[in-house]
């Protein structure tokens, strides 16, 4: 039976975090499914993270920050909204299937946010069609994409705004281009990443079931639901479609499924010598896998630090500290004229070693951010 302590170190290792192995954004995302990018400073560095390597911690976030930027000028990534309406960058191929496969709920809930925001279905299918002319052949910042919506007539202002830009983009008419400086635009999913790949109800189900829990496990049923957005029924039923690459293991928190290839032992003392070691310390963004790819957290946080992770349960996730897999701080960032500041707030008293250590494992995401960071302790 696998503990919780085994169950850190092979979602470490899943989610590339325990070995940094993977060499391009493509790779990433496409291991990953999706990375949730509602804030582009977060699935930044998730993406940079996973593709810093080296000995030298400096130099390991300059290839990382390389990488990030070369997979972006490939397109080899973009930004949408293919489940729980949160945006998320997934491989620019497969935005369409996946928003065909899980953005159903989403779609059949517009009608009542539509209703309180004074809009009408007459309205949104009405901007789908002006974004379409008004994108054509060109990408567009979102300001302009407003003003195009507002001179075409409709009440496209606030909130308003936004849920008819989601609406295209949950359409698969548009997308969001991933970008390093953070500046949001829009562009025609099919103009953007035309190379589109096609897939049939069960071959999605069964992809998506995949590379879920490859990239995530162990997860259970429940897991996978959330993520996905879909029925457990759905989540069965791409469980079993993935075939023998996947399969149910006996943990302290139940049965949960894993990709088969990481658990060839079948002894569990194996399989616990087989698991590489977990990182001792690792700085996380706020809204990374780690975190936000489960539904039950507590293998890697206590109730009680889990509500100082997420204050007032708001969904508003702070960036963590880690230590060999256990949520140990959170951190913040505030930029100055030269540098950056990151604030640490411990969850737990750290000695002095300790914060020298944390410390040292700022030093890639500096890097990677291109500032020289000044680390306070709360």
């Amino acid at each position: 039976m696998l503990t919780r302590h085994d169950i850190r170190r092979l979602r470490l290792h899943a989610l590339g975090l325990s070995i940094a192995s993977m060499t391009s954004v493509e790779e990433v995302v496409t291991w990953h499914g999706a990375l949730q990018a509602q804030d582009n400073a977060s699935g930044l560095w998730s993406l940079g993270r996973r593709l810093a390597q080296g000995a030298d911690a400096a130099a390991a976030g300059q290839v990382a920050r390389e990488r990030v930027a070369e997979g972006f000028a490939a397109r080899h990534a973009v930004r949408t909204w293919p489940m729980r309406g949160t945006l998320h960058l997934v491989p620019a191929r497969d935005a369409r299937w996946m928003l065909e496969l899980m953005g159903a709920k989403p779609l059949a809930g517009a009608a009542r946010r539509r209703e309180y925001l004074g809009l009408t279905e007459v309205d949104a299918e009405r901007a789908v069609e002006v974004l379409r002319e008004t994108l054509t052949g060109r990408e567009l910042s979102r300001a302009a994409c407003v003003e195009a919506l507002v001179e075409a007539g409709l009440p496209a202002h606030g909130q308003s705004s936004y849920h008819l830009l989601w609406f295209a983009a949950q359409r698969g008419v548009t997308c969001v281009p991933a970008r390093m400086d953070g500046e949001q635009t829009f562009a025609l999913l099919d103009e953007w990443a035309p190379d589109q790949v096609s897939m049939d109800r069960d071959e999605a189900l069964a992809t998506i079931a995949l590379r879920y829990v490859r990239s995530h496990g162990p997860v259970s049923i429940k897991d996978c639901a959330r993520w996905t957005g879909l029925g457990v029924r759905d989540c069965r039923a791409g469980i079993a479609a993935a075939g023998a690459v996947l399969r149910e293991v006996t943990t302290d928190d139940g049965p949960m499924y894993v990709a088969s290839d990481s658990l060839e032992a079948s002894d569990t003392d194996a399989v616990r010598a087989a698991i590489p070691p977990p990182p001792e310390w690792d700085v996380l963004p706020g809204f990374d896998e780690y975190m936000l790819g489960y539904g039950d957290r507590s293998a890697m946080v206590s109730a009680a630090d889990f509500a100082r992770v997420v204050p007032g349960n708001n969904g508003v996730f702070r960036a963590t500290v880690v230590r060999r897999g256990e949520v140990v701080g959170t951190w913040t960032t505030s930029k100055r004229a030269r540098n950056m500041v990151v604030s640490v707030e411990p969850l737990r008293r750290l000695g002095a070693r300790d914060r020298r250590d944390a410390e040292h494992a700022f030093t890639v995401y500096g890097t990677f951010v291109g500032r020289p960071l000044e680390v306070r302790w709360g």
